[in-house]
């Protein structure tokens, strides 16, 4: 771009000259050809200090056109003259040019940020004199002309004059061409320098300044005139040396640029800097106030949120199973049964471990990112994670360390942060133990992943998340409105006897508060009765009870009981027809903590920490639930030897010896438990429990198999059958081993309550832990599932009247409370449902002759071999399916009397009441013990009747025999008679364990009195007879009892049922 600029000044130049030499008269047109020296004086004008204007002379205006100054002063004082065609193109030519370099200028740095010129103490030291400097070539020799010194000077200083904008550019170019460090020569003396000597001392000044530059050295010009810079001189050249006096005194002489009047460009620059420091601090002050408020948005992430603890959220139903099977996802699994679905928190394994049942979710080790991933199907607020480790008896897996990642799309992943780097949380120590993990913020989005970092043993690992729905204007398909005012929260000991008070205050007519006893610790296991008449038992009043907490940490029954109470105490207030009927025609029991001691330390861990064990067990380490004596091996052992029911009753069989001492293996729960069920004559009853979602019912001890008995021929038999036939047989068999005498009766109850619970019956997610063994019915026979030896359903039905089930209310054995009112609307109507099957059967009354109730009267159904006996008060209550039965009543001292009793369907029991008389013997055993005297046999008469105690009575004969021979013959047969019978009583005494008092015979003779056996049973009159007929006797049928007709009413009426 220099180069350019200066051939355009040199061809100007050669151009100018070439018309100065042609036209040498006119000094106005040299003086606007020479556009050089005119530059030139322009710039010794501005350089040097300032001068006195010299007045117009004819003289000035003969000076040589290669001064500089005067050819300013006079082109500026002569009147403007018409312009030639040739000055009119060479000013269209300098214009060009001008324009030409501004538009080449436009990208050339400005003069501000141009380098600041040496400082005068740096400025170099003038040349040696020894050293030439090289002479200009001029083109042609100036005429040295000698100022006069008596010329004129004006004293008056010129004007401050405001440069124009050419000549701003005109400087810009000089300093581009090196022009700019030219000075002036001394001002101070009195005459003016010869020309030639100011152009050498400007020459050298030039030269050896710093910022010099000249471009006719630097760049070659091919097309330049040839004497443009080879004209030969002639002059001494001595005269280009520098005067010594000038270089001696080396006066100071600041820089060009500091003579310009820029005042205006220091006020622009000035307020150009302002403006631009302004806009600076506004920009930092901006830029401050956004990183503050970084900063304080990066410290509000990093403290924990406003509330005063981190917030608490529900469980999202891992373990409750509402999260279905294909929310769960995971990178891998080891084996097919430690799928992602095994992953949920308490998840059980089957018993045989390789089984497709494990128990947690176990990843491929060869696999190197891993990850648990759930689908909450919307968008939640996730607060906490629940981690747990393996299942298993063999192996400790569990996962020690994981992070948290987050995403809406299942795509693009957030791992939590904590404000420095990746959260890492710790997770379990053992296997069991469930640890939660809190985060300080609750993050909303849709799916949450889990990525292990670092385990024991293999990756295994069970979990639950903890999530709160994020609040609508709306309710949700799956959210449940409160209908009932009840109170939907856990209670601890204190809270449930409170609420219990409360209760009982609010409905004092219908409730009644008691306790069956006491745990280890001394808490009272209260009870609440809710009857029309509380406090008492009515006759014809069936007794029903609830019982739960049987395990303490399965808390779900405990609730449903507490709000139980309260829903019948309001209904009841409220005339609900349903209610008042129940309340009115039942007793009901409601027991909702039969381990106080266990569920208070379940309760202190809270919801989701308690692991499968926790609280199960008594203070003492029992499990009340298999807690009973084994009263199934005793009735199984006695069916075998053929002692049911001669020997052993098929219903309330006696307690073991030394059951209930103080060295018994009997919790003390278990005591106060049996203690109220022998007070109180219930008929039907159920025990609530968790872990799984099924009912279950009797019996809960699978029957052993009889390996021995088979002889030889037997063997081959079985080894001769097919396997289809074989495993037809087993089946049979299992099921005759495991089924109760009520089997269809008990069916019916369960499915009562399944059928009535809303999700029970649901088989799409099988079971809690495994396949569903219900097939979609919701109940199953205990034994066939998980048999269980001394259970309490076992106990209560082979020594009470009551026919008990268990109810397991769902997988998550200790819900959270915000599950609470879902859980009561799942099970509110089942509950009612059941109650009232209380009602189905027969009941009655078994009275005597003069309308007195017949207490522990036995009654039997035909075709079922269970027996159930009458209350205190003669009430009695059979539950049956609907049908026709024959019903047989029995009570010690009474002749037996069956009846035909229909059951329908209808919502009351069938009335099927029974009146005794008394037997023949116990009549004459009466009349005995009130005359106090014996009856005197005759002789004559070998007739003898013998009592079902055994005794023998001689009827009346002659007073005087035929032959003594003969009469001598009948009393031995008497005697040897009577014997017989002593044996066989004694023998009967010792096998059965109720003691008979007999006396002796006060005479040697044929009379014999005894007294009548209060505590015999009703099936000793059949073990005698057939003791009696066995025996070889000829008057055997003279000895045997008649039995009185059974009295068959054939004849019905519709009012009766």
């Amino acid at each position: 771009m220099k180069g350019d600029a200066f051939r355009l000044r040199a061809s100007l130049l050669v151009l100018c000259w070439i018309m100065a030499l042609t036209e040498s008269g006119a000094s106005d047109g040299l003086a606007q050809t020479d556009l050089g020296a005119t530059r030139r004086s322009m710039v010794l004008r501005n350089v040097g200090t300032k001068k006195t204007k010299e007045p117009q002379t004819e003289q000035s205006q003969q000076l040589l056109m290669d001064e500089p100054a005067v050819r300013a002063e006079a082109s500026k004082e002569k009147p403007k003259a018409k312009k030639t065609p040739e000055e009119i193109l060479a000013a269209q030519a300098k214009k060009a040019a001008e324009k030409e370099a501004k538009a080449k200028k436009q990208k050339a740095p400005k003069p501000t940020k141009k380098p600041k010129p040496p400082k005068p103490t740096k400025k170099p030291k003038p040349p040696r004199p020894t050293k030439k400097p090289k002479p200009p070539k001029p083109t042609k020799k100036p005429k040295a002309l000698k100022p006069t010194s008596n010329s004129p000077k004006r004293e008056e200083k010129p004007p401050v004059r405001k440069p124009t904008l050419e000549e701003e550019e005109e400087e810009k170019l000089l300093k581009e061409l090196g022009w700019d460090n030219v000075k002036e020569p001394d001002h101070k003396a009195p005459a003016q320098p010869d020309p030639i000597e100011r152009q050498t001392a400007e020459k050298i000044l030039s030269e050896h300044d710093d910022d010099y530059w000249d471009a006719t050295y630097e760049v070659p010009e091919p097309d330049r005139p040839p004497n443009a810079k080879e004209a030969v001189t002639t002059e001494d050249p001595s005269i280009y040396l520098p005067i010594p006096e000038e270089t001696t005194t080396q006066i100071y002489t600041a820089p060009w640029y500091e003579d310009y009047d820029d005042s205006d460009l220091a006020t622009k620059k000035l307020e150009m800097e302002m403006e631009k420091a302004r806009r600076e601090k506004e920009e930092k002050a901006q830029r401050q106030k956004e990183k503050w408020e970084e900063e304080e948005e990066e410290e509000r992430r990093k403290l924990p949120p406003v509330y005063a603890e981190p917030k608490k959220c529900p469980p999202l139903g891992m373990e409750s199973h509402r999260v279905e099977d294909d929310q769960i996802l995971a990178s891998s699994m080891s084996h097919h049964s430690f799928s992602a679905q095994r992953g949920r928190l308490n998840m059980q394994s089957s018993d045989n471990e390789e089984d497709v049942y494990g128990g947690a979710w176990c990843a491929e080790t060869e696999e190197k990112d891993h990850w648990f991933q759930v689908d909450a199907r919307r968008e939640v607020q996730f607060t906490a994670l629940i981690t747990q480790g393996r299942e298993s008896e063999k192996h400790e897996d569990f996962v020690s360390s994981y992070f948290v990642a987050f995403s809406n799309d299942s795509r693009e992943w957030t791992v939590l942060h904590d404000g420095y780097a990746e959260w890492l949380f710790y997770g379990n120590v053992d296997k069991d133990t469930p640890v939660m993990t809190q985060f300080a913020w609750p993050i909303v989005a849709r799916y949450i992943r889990i990525l292990p970092q670092s385990w024991n043993g293999s990756l295994c690992m069970r979990l639950e998340v903890m999530a709160c729905s994020l609040p609508n204007s709306y309710n949700s398909e799956n959210e449940v409105n409160r209908p009932d005012d009840l109170d939907f929260k856990h209670h601890n000991y204190k809270e449930m006897r409170q609420l219990m008070k409360v209760v009982n205050e609010e409905c004092p007519n219908i409730t009644r508060i008691y306790n069956i006893g006491k745990s280890t610790k001394g808490l009272k296991m209260y009870a609440m009765e809710i009857s029309d008449n509380p406090g008492e038992h009515e006759t014809g009043e069936p007794e029903f009870r609830y019982s739960a907490g049987v395990h303490g940490n399965e808390v779900l029954g405990r609730e449903l009981l507490l709000l139980l109470m309260q829903f019948l105490c309001k209904e009841y207030n409220g005339d609900n027809p349903r209610v008042r009927r129940l309340v009115d025609s039942v007793r009901i029991h409601l027991v909702p903590s039969l381990n106080p001691d266990a569920y208070e330390l379940a309760y202190e861990m809270g919801s989701e920490m308690g692991n499968w064990a926790l609280g199960h067990w008594t203070e003492e380490g029992y499990d009340i639930f298999q807690n009973f004596p084994d009263l199934s091996s005793i009735l199984w052992g006695a069916e075998d030897r053929g002692w049911v029911p001669r020997v052993v009753p098929n219903h309330h069989i006696p307690l073991p010896e030394n059951y209930l001492s103080s060295n018994g293996s009997t919790a003390v729960e278990t005591r106060a438990i049996i203690s109220w069920m022998e007070r109180t004559p219930f008929v039907l009853g159920a025990n609530f429990q968790g872990g799984e979602k099924i009912v279950a019912y009797p019996f809960d001890m699978q029957r052993p198999t009889k390996t021995g008995g088979l002889d030889r021929r037997g063997d081959q038999r079985l080894h001769q059958m097919n396997e289809e036939t074989w495993a037809r047989i087993q089946r049979q068999n299992e099921g005759a081993m495991r089924e109760t005498a009520d089997e269809a009766m008990f069916r019916w109850l369960a499915m009562t309550y399944a059928h009535s619970h809303l999700t029970m019956t649901e088989n799409h997610r099988g079971s809690c832990h495994a396949d569903d063994v219900s097939h979609g019915q919701g109940i199953i026979n205990r034994a066939s599932w998980k048999p269980v030896v001394g259970s309490m359903n076992d106990f209560s039905y082979l020594h009470t009247n009551c026919f008990e089930i268990s109810i397991f209310l769902g997988c998550d054995k200790f819900p959270h409370e915000s599950e609470l009112p879902q859980e009561w609307e799942n099970n509110r109507e089942a509950l009612l449902a059941f109650i009232e099957q209380v009602h189905r059967g027969i009941k009655g009354v078994v009275r005597d002759l003069e309308g007195k109730p017949i207490a522990n009267a036995t009654v039997s159904v035909e075709g079922i071999k269970h027996d159930i006996k009458a209350a205190s008060t003669g009430d009695y209550w059979r539950l049956l399916n609907p049908g026709e039965y024959k019903v047989t009543a029995r009570a010690g001292g009474y002749s037996p009397q069956t009846r035909l009793c229909m059951v329908g369907y209808e919502v009351s029991a069938t009335p099927c009441s029974f009146t005794l008389t008394k037997s023949n013997w116990d009549r004459i055993n009466e009349i005995i013990t009130l005359s106090k005297r014996p009856i005197r046999l005759i002789s004559k008469s070998p007739r003898v009747s013998v009592s079902n105690s055994g005794n023998v009575q001689s009827a009346r004969t002659p007073t005087a025999p035929p032959n003594k021979r003969r009469s001598r013959l009948q009393l031995m047969r008497l005697k040897n008679r009577r014997e017989k019978m002593m044996r066989i009583k004694k023998l009967k005494e010792q096998m059965t364990s109720t003691p008979v008092t007999t006396t002796t015979p006060l005479a040697p003779t044929t009379t014999v009195m005894a007294t009548e056996s209060t505590t015999s049973s009703w099936f000793d009159a059949w073990f005698e007879e057939d003791s009696i007929s066995t025996t070889p006797s000829s008057t055997g049928a003279e000895l045997k009892e008649s039995e009185p007709t059974p009295d068959y009413s054939f004849e019905y009426k519709i009012d009766d049922f």
